[in-house]
């Protein structure tokens, strides 16, 4: 079937006006002013009048397994459903794992992606865990990432962090040249994603690794970077030497409380002090679990993380801080994707056909499209999990 989308404003993310834009199969095979189709061929149109056209959210942090609980076993989270995602408009999602990599495994890990995948989502994941020396499925980063489609990176790597293996410059430079060199090979972009944790050493040891080692800044992919504006400093820094940081969307009422910067806040204070828009990104840490530590890192809470919040912020940096629609997308689209390597978040001739539509004025999702499926229409999700 084709599909027919009209008079939408639309957004690649940057923004074109009013477009038709015409799907055939999982890609667009059309983008023009008004596209008039005289044919017999069944042909779904869809009227985008008062309402934007956007690419197909990347949220480039998801547990899609769930996460270990810091409060035991009884409170490991539990696995993402697929309408987790696309109700909200993220049609791609990175996978990794957390804290615990005993109880959640790579395998689980892979397997859920391909679940997810047989689904219609757009499913990526990145080998390792926050601990070192890296768990890995073939028994090395290079084979991970070569042979096995759905790796495209390592992490989330713990740095700054009492859960974490205390990395040292050597082992973490190691890591990253190993995703390096396996991304070369394989034609992928060896991201090492990096958890950071509320220690004020902050970013130092990925300095240290750029000025001891040929590796550069952008090797590095640092999130949670809105902890507090000490870390949104260091991350303005770090994005000058030509890193991207990433911020959080779910988050707790304590951590707000108690300095945290909510990511859409975060997004516009470094738009304001003139941090690079393409530098900058926005992910739901969805499934997550949320500890609230004490100042002694003593475990006083336990929250989930939820990928509806990464839409939200989007709302949030739009009609409260005053983002532009256009670089508030581009940190839940392009820039996520640019980073990771994926071939996703932008709306062009021969793209897949990952898009949402959201209403002009409330910027809710209505319909989602995910490789040219109709996974959401008129906001009610036409494709669910089989357990959903």
């Amino acid at each position: 079937m084709l599909t027919l989308i009209c008079g939408a404003h639309l957004y690649t993310p940057t923004p074109h006006g009013k477009m038709d834009v015409l799907i055939a199969g999982s890609k667009i095979v059309d983008l023009q002013k008004k596209i008039n189709i005289d044919s017999n061929t069944n042909i779904k149109v869809i009227d985008g009048t008062g309402c934007i056209l956007t690419p197909g959210f990347v949220d480039s942090l998801v547990h899609i397994t769930g996460g270990g609980g810091e409060a035991g076993f009884a409170s490991r989270t539990p696995e993402m459903n697929l309408t987790d995602a696309t109700l909200h408009g993220i049609t791609t999602v990175v996978a990794a794992l957390g804290t615990d990599s005993s109880s959640r495994t790579l395998t689980n890990l892979v397997a859920k992606a391909k679940g997810l995948k047989e689904l219609g989502l757009n499913v990526f994941c990145h080998t390792g865990s926050y601990h070192l020396p890296a768990k890995t499925l073939t028994g090395s980063i290079t084979d991970d990432l070569m042979y096995i489609d759905e790796f495209i990176g390592v992490g989330e790597v713990a740095i700054s962090d009492h859960r974490s293996s205390q990395p040292t410059v050597q082992q973490l430079a190691e890591l990253a040249a190993q995703a390096k060199v396996a991304g070369m090979l394989s034609g992928k972009k060896g991201t090492v994603s990096i958890h950071v944790g509320p220690v004020d050493t902050h970013l130092s040891i990925l300095h240290d690794i750029e000025q001891q080692t040929d590796i550069s800044l952008a090797q590095f992919y640092p999130t949670h970077m809105n902890r507090n504006k000490a870390l949104l400093d260091a991350g303005i820094e770090f994005c000058k030497g030509g890193g991207t940081i990433d911020f959080t969307t779910s988050t707790t009422e304590y951590d707000l409380a108690n300095g945290e910067y909510a990511a859409a806040r975060a997004l516009a204070y470094c738009l304001d002090q003139g941090v690079d828009k393409t530098k900058l990104t926005m992910s739901s840490d969805g499934h997550a679990s949320l500890p609230i530590f004490d100042a002694d890192f003593n475990l006083i809470g336990l929250e989930v993380g939820k990928e509806a919040s990464l839409h939200d912020s989007f709302v949030e940096a739009v009609n409260v801080h005053g983002v532009s629609i256009e670089h508030a997308l581009m940190a839940i689209t392009s820039n996520p994707a640019n980073v990771l390597g994926l071939k996703k978040g932008n709306i062009a001739i021969n793209t897949d056909a990952d898009l949402v539509l959201m209403d002009s004025q409330s910027l809710k999702p209505t319909h989602v499209w995910s490789q040219g499926s109709l996974m959401v229409d008129n906001g009610f999700a036409v494709i669910k999990g089989p357990f959903e």
